[in-house]
């Protein structure tokens, strides 16, 4: 199936708009980054963005058993039921996450239908502010992200209606300063005290539900757009499905060598979790430097690892 309307000699696999071998095609499968991103990086001989990397792990961590020369270890896991991380060519592989505090997304409000309306008069971050020129809009929230788009916004949209759920904010005292002069002369709506509740609308969202703090009746106000602006939240993201075991939202690991329960995978930095942990770059240093030990350990298990240091020329046999 050709991709991007480019004709792939049968198969059904580009990177960068170009065609991979077969048997890239089925160590990395139906991966298509975007034609426009930079490609800096090289995997098996074919440049990928980094925004694809995550999928294209997952798929060698499914299809890898596909190699020959695979041996099969613990059944139990779901991840392993497929050979062990090696490959036809002998090497062990190794994957390291240094992922951070991992993927962040939007927090959203507990609206049950808000999933109805996305990309359909909500939005939970502002790209182009031209989309809000003469509509009605209403911003959710407390902190420096709501304040400063309902200020910049103020000179764009027909109307600004600014909702939170306390009379104190947390952004920047200059901008609550602000706001509250907008709010007083009437330039800017100000409903303190009080959050959105309910949603509707047909096709796209047209009104919008109000609870007020103390207030039994629901105030209904109609609007063009809903921008809930509570900040990002961190995920694991595609990680959280390679089964490995998850804490809240940190890689569990073994201190020894910030191994996962996954052979051959390892977690270090903020994204990991053991007993003790701190969340320093020094710390994040250290378990990188265990990590590859033991990575250079399963990659060439017959060599003996030679450990350079400034006072000797080395020693041998550890």
């Amino acid at each position: 199936m050709p991709a991007h309307g480019m004709a792939c000699d049968g198969l059904a696999f580009q990177i960068n708009g170009k065609c991979a071998p077969e048997q890239r095609r089925k160590l990395f499968g139906n991966v298509i980054p975007h034609a426009k991103m930079p490609a800096p990086w090289r995997l098996y001989g074919v440049d990928i963005k980094p925004s694809a990397l995550p999928q294209i792990i997952g798929r060698i961590i499914g299809n890898i058993g596909a190699a020959r020369g695979c041996v099969w270890k613990d059944q139990g896991n779901p991840l392993l039921r497929r050979p062990s991380l090696r490959t036809r060519f002998g090497h062990g592989i190794n994957i390291a996450i240094a992922g951070g505090l991992g993927v962040f997304e939007p927090r959203k409000p507990p609206i049950a239908n808000i999933s109805q309306f996305e990309n359909k008069g909500i939005d939970y971050m502002v790209k182009d502010p031209e989309k809000y020129r003469n509509k009605k809009i209403v911003i959710s929230g407390g902190g420096d992200s709501a304040l400063d788009w309902a200020l910049f916004l103020k000179d764009v949209a027909a109307e600004i209606i600014l909702v939170h759920r306390s009379t104190e904010f947390r952004g920047h005292l200059d901008s609550v300063q602000k706001i509250m002069d907008l709010s007083a002369a009437g330039k800017i709506r100000l409903l303190t005290n009080a959050e959105i509740t309910h949603l509707d609308g047909n096709e796209s969202l047209n009104k919008l539900g109000v609870t007020i703090k103390g207030e039994d009746d629901l105030h209904w106000i109609e609007a063009d757009y809903f921008l809930p602006l509570f900040g990002l939240s961190p995920k694991l993201g595609p990680i959280a499905n390679w089964g490995l075991n998850i804490n809240k939202i940190a890689i569990e690991v073994n201190t020894l060598d910030y191994s996962t329960n996954v052979p051959g995978i390892y977690a270090i930095g903020d994204i990991n979790t053991y007993p003790g942990k701190l969340k320093l770059i020094l710390c994040g240093f250290h378990e990188a430097t265990l990590m590859v030990q033991s990575a250079f350990k399963r990659i060439y298990p017959n060599k003996n690892l030679v450990l350079k240091y400034t006072t000797v020329n080395g020693i041998q046999g550890f």
